[in-house]
């Protein structure tokens, strides 16, 4: 969901049954500490969950984290790099198609269409590259850096238009239009 400062949140769908590594348990945690306000204790744990996990963990675990990780940090330089390291995740897991399918989290707005039950990560992945790339247009206009933050929206919207219809959909579009409008300093724009 987009946040008045143009970033965007993924809700984490419950998966049917646990991972044995617990990650997901884990990040919900940090996420909701997050959210109800404890920001530092947030990112401790996030930043103790990025390190046990690695360069060569998980690569849908990793953009999860990194994902959250941008959205606890003080500076937006630090949140900036972690939405860096969100999207070569992505990316990279979307490169490398792996053979074996997990639960995963969604896209804000629930379960994916036709119904609940978990997804397999790569299509959770290309649902999420639309916020992904809003949250970096959001990073780099808040680091008045407009050429970069262009390119980051035009990215959004082209990856937006791969998904199905929806409120998913139609929230990351206005979330797109929003920044894109507080970018240009159109009247009415909320900073």
């Amino acid at each position: 969901m987009a946040g008045d400062d143009g970033k965007c949140a993924v809700v984490e769908q419950r998966p049917e049954a646990e991972p044995e590594d617990g990650v997901p348990t884990r990040l919900g945690q940090a996420i909701m500490l997050h959210r109800a306000g404890d920001r530092e204790e947030a990112r401790n744990r996030l930043a103790a969950l990025w390190q046990e996990l690695g360069p060569r963990g998980d690569a849908f675990h990793r953009c999860a984290l990194a994902h959250y990780l941008a959205g606890t940090q003080d500076d937006l330089r630090d949140a900036l790099d972690w939405d860096l390291r969100a999207l070569a995740a992505a990316e990279g897991f979307v490169t490398e198609r792996p053979a074996r399918a997990r639960p995963a989290a969604a896209p804000a707005g629930g379960a994916p269409a036709g119904g609940a039950g978990p997804r397999h990560p790569l299509a959770a992945l290309r649902a999420f590259f639309p916020a992904l790339h809003l949250n970096l247009a959001a990073d780099y206009a808040g680091l008045d850096r407009p050429a970069d933050a262009h390119a980051q929206l035009r990215r959004a919207r082209a990856s937006v238009r791969a998904l199905a219809d929806g409120e998913h959909r139609r929230r990351l579009t206005a979330a797109i239009l929003r920044l894109e409008l507080r970018i240009e300093g159109a009247p009415g724009a909320s900073r």
